[in-house]
């Protein structure tokens, strides 16, 4: 099929430097001197190249820069660098490892990682960052350097509540029939017309396991085939191994048909064994996805794994994306449409079972009115005033404006102008910020009518005036 030419446009520069970070102090070429390369990325425009503020050679907690060349080889740059004033010190007078073995002592395991930071603030302080795995995610610690006290603590996992089943979409929508229910994980004669057998592809070859190109079966116990035949029913655990395999690949496979050869391209790890929550999340920190067994099982549904992979793509184009509530927001509305997305390729959009409804089948283990929804992307909140501080409730208005923006554009172009467009956001990027670099990137790509019709999307959510 032939691609579309891509032709970069002044208005890209302009727009997207105004969007989402101020132009950088440094001409084009010139870095400022403290900074770190961690990570470099390339997309459909250009490449893009990202840095960690450092202090007289230490990590500046919260602190970024990127540096986006196009393809013309025109640069901007999001600078987030923090300001560090009265710093006393950059030895450390509590060692590492007494701040190792406090966090242990108050989370009960002992931390995976550990290194020194600068917090910024009115006075910044030196503090050791620790990341403790625990059976709810990764817990990030920061501990005061020089007296031993908890900066702050928190888990760094990204979730989504709620739990599903998905066959292919699922079952509530591949029979569309609202009664189903879980019953226990039961095999029950009412789903086996949902069931469906599905090609596996690019397993390792080398491997009698699931692990592949895009995804990395890392469950206990991992199930395995000397012949590469995977087929379980529900009722066993090997069942929702499979389905997070398929789902994850079948998702990479469509981002790769879009275009972009390096967003999240690597075998993204994921277990479906260990938490018996009615929950799951993607972890950073580690970079792996955790579905829940609570209710219904939430790898058996294919817009769970497409929610939290959706975190694991920002998390990609864009290190440590979501530091602040609405950027939070932001990757949580994305999560919810990236589900929805995924399943506008096969799913039919009836009364039944509306398109706009997320996580149908996982959400009949909660929910009493029909159809079963754990959340929609099309409700009628308004930015800024329907804003309630919770990020998946926040996260309806950002997921309706994308919806908007696929329908307006259709299917193809607007995940392609979706996915360019996250390159350019940074960790604490506002909603309005976000929406101008959208409709920027539809500028570029696809013309001023379709960054008009971007733009009115993210109007009708008050998003843009």
């Amino acid at each position: 099929m032939k691609k579309t030419p891509l032709v970069l446009a002044s208005v890209l520069v302009t727009s997207l430097t105004t969007a989402v970070a101020a132009p950088a102090a440094a001409a084009p070429g010139a870095l400022p001197g403290d900074l770190r390369q961690i990570q470099t990325r390339q997309s459909l425009l250009g490449s893009h190249v990202w840095y960690q503020q450092t202090y007289r050679g230490i990590p500046v907690f919260g602190g970024y820069y990127a540096v986006h060349r196009a393809a013309d080889g025109a640069v901007t740059t999001a600078d987030g660098r923090k300001t560090v004033t009265g710093l006393a010190r950059t030895a450390a007078a509590f060692t590492e490892q007494r701040a190792r073995s406090a966090v242990a002592g108050r989370l009960g395991r002992q931390p995976a990682r550990s290194e020194l930071v600068i917090v910024p603030g009115a006075t910044a302080k030196l503090a050791w960052k620790t990341l403790t795995p625990t059976a709810r995610g990764t817990v990030r610690s920061l501990v005061d350097a020089g007296s031993g006290a908890v900066l702050s603590e928190e888990n760094t996992v990204r979730q989504a509540n709620g739990t599903g089943q998905v066959f292919d979409p699922n079952p509530v929508v591949a029979l569309q029939d609202e009664s189903l229910t879980d019953q226990d994980d039961a095999d029950y004669p009412a789903l086996q017309a949902a069931y469906r057998r599905v090609t596996l592809r690019h397993l390792d070859p080398g491997k009698d396991t699931l692990q592949g190109s895009y995804a990395n079966n890392i469950s206990e116990p991992a199930v395995t085939s000397a012949r590469r035949r995977y087929v379980y029913p529900r009722s066993e655990p090997g069942f929702e191994q499979v389905m997070t395999y398929h789902s994850m690949t079948k998702a990479e496979e469509y981002i790769h048909r879009l275009g972009f050869v390096d967003v999240n391209n690597e075998p993204q790890d994921y277990a479906t064994t260990g938490l018996t929550e009615d929950n799951s999340y993607y972890d950073p920190s580690v970079d792996a996805i955790t579905l829940g067994t609570g209710g219904v099982d939430d790898a058996e549904d294919d817009e769970v794994i497409w929610h939290e992979y959706g975190h694991a793509i920002q998390d990609d184009q864009v290190p440590g994306f979501g530091s602040t509530e609405e950027a939070g927001a932001i990757g949580e509305g994305f999560g919810d449409y990236w589900a929805v997305t995924m399943s506008q390729a096969n799913s039919p959009d009836t009364a039944v079972t509306p398109l706009a409804c997320v996580m149908d089948w996982d959400a009949t283990a909660y929910t009493d009115d029909e159809p079963h929804c754990l959340r929609r992307t099309d409700t009628a909140k308004l930015y800024p005033g329907d804003l309630v501080g919770e990020v998946h409730a926040d996260g309806e208005i950002w997921s309706h404006a994308l919806w908007d923006v696929n329908k307006a554009l259709g299917r193809t172009r607007a995940n392609r102008t979706i996915l360019e467009a996250q390159f350019r956001f940074t960790p604490d990027v506002t909603m309005p910020q976000a929406a101008e670099a959208t409709v920027a990137t539809a500028r570029v790509l696809y013309g001023p009518r379709a960054a008009s019709q971007a733009r009115k999307a993210f109007q009708d959510r008050g998003i843009l005036s």
